[in-house]
């Protein structure tokens, strides 16, 4: 009969469970094979593309823009949005180029402070009172974009960091021939994931993204963990801030525009749905790397303009958004 197999059994539920199992794994590791795909290519095609000055370029370029997905996985996932850390990233720069000349503990904490502060401005404005988060943070970016206007006289004033200062290690120096940068942040990364996979935190994070309702019909804290995600959101973009800080030797103010767009770009295509609920700490990484070789090779190139890494980047967003919603369906149906 249709749907049993040769020893009776039904093979449909078999079928689906399959499936839906290939369905899941294309979504958590689809942007994998990709960036798999994507070096293979570019290793091939230039032999610069796999030098060791190119790689370490592209891990210490990606460092400080992975730094700040981080963050924005955990706002995603809730089924939020943040996009103030563009102008958080530019404010903990200038913050912590100023701080410096009081020494590495205030270069570090000032950002901290400062873009932590406003990031739980953010998550009591959308947990407590109610308003869109894209409101929120879209005021709070040109809020932050306007403090950092005013301590800096406009931009016409640039604070610069002490090469010999401890705090310039942290940008400058390496370990293993591998920038200190590149292992704070997969340190970050490594803490990230088993904070959003393997504690009750992660669990209410996932919660409250999944069904807000149901969360707290759970007993999910669905204000704190709102609340919780956005300060994370500032404070992670303050720090990527104060990091590329010490790396640039000063706080460049026009550092950050546009940096929140790419954040949001690198979790999605890492498998994080917008829609909130799902999403990987590893794939928001996966995603950083993956915009990097694009840039990269459209670098590498030499005669296409800057520009074309935009249309690259939002085609390959656009052609990621369209598989997930697919992908989502299709489990659903299954």
């Amino acid at each position: 009969m249709p749907g049993e197999t040769l020893n009776g059994t039904d093979a449909g539920p078999r079928r689906m469970n399959r499936s839906e199992r290939l369905s899941g794994l294309a979504q958590q590791h689809g942007a994998l094979v990709t960036l798999v795909i994507a070096m293979t290519v570019a290793s091939l095609s230039f032999d610069t593309f796999l030098t060791g000055d190119n790689l370490e370029n592209m891990a210490l370029s990606s460092a400080f823009l992975a730094v700040v997905a981080l963050g924005m996985t955990f706002v995603i996932v809730t089924g939020g949005i943040d996009l103030s850390v563009g102008s958080l990233f530019a404010l903990g720069g200038v913050l912590a180029a100023w701080g410096s000349q009081y020494g590495t503990a205030v270069a570090l904490l000032l950002p901290l402070a400062g873009c932590g502060l406003i990031g739980l401005l953010n998550g009591v404005l959308i947990a407590r009172v109610g308003l869109p988060p894209f409101i929120v943070t879209l005021a709070a970016m040109l809020g932050a974009r306007g403090v950092l206007l005013a301590i800096t006289d406009e931009g016409s004033t640039t604070y610069l960091v002490d090469k010999d200062s401890f705090f310039a290690t942290l940008g400058q120096s390496s370990l293993g021939g591998i920038g200190v940068p590149v292992w704070i942040t997969v340190a970050l990364f490594a803490v990230g994931a088993v904070v959003l996979r393997r504690t009750r935190f992660g669990q209410y994070v996932y919660a409250v993204g999944g069904n807000e309702d149901a969360g707290a019909l759970m007993g999910a804290p669905v204000a704190r963990t709102k609340i919780s995600v956005y300060t994370l959101s500032g404070l992670c973009a303050g720090l990527a801030g104060a990091l590329n800080a010490a790396w640039l030797l000063s706080g460049v103010t026009i550092l950050g525009s546009g940096m929140e767009l790419e954040a949001i770009s690198a979790v999605v295509i890492g498998g994080t749905l917008l829609s909130g609920g799902s999403g990987f700490i590893s794939g928001s990484l996966v995603g950083v790397l993956l915009l990097k070789v694009i840039q990269n090779v459209i670098n590498q190139i030499g005669s296409l303009d800057s520009a074309y890494q935009q249309v690259v980047s939002g085609a390959f967003l656009a052609v990621v958004v369209v598989a997930q919603t697919w992908l989502g369906r299709r489990r659903r149906v299954l």
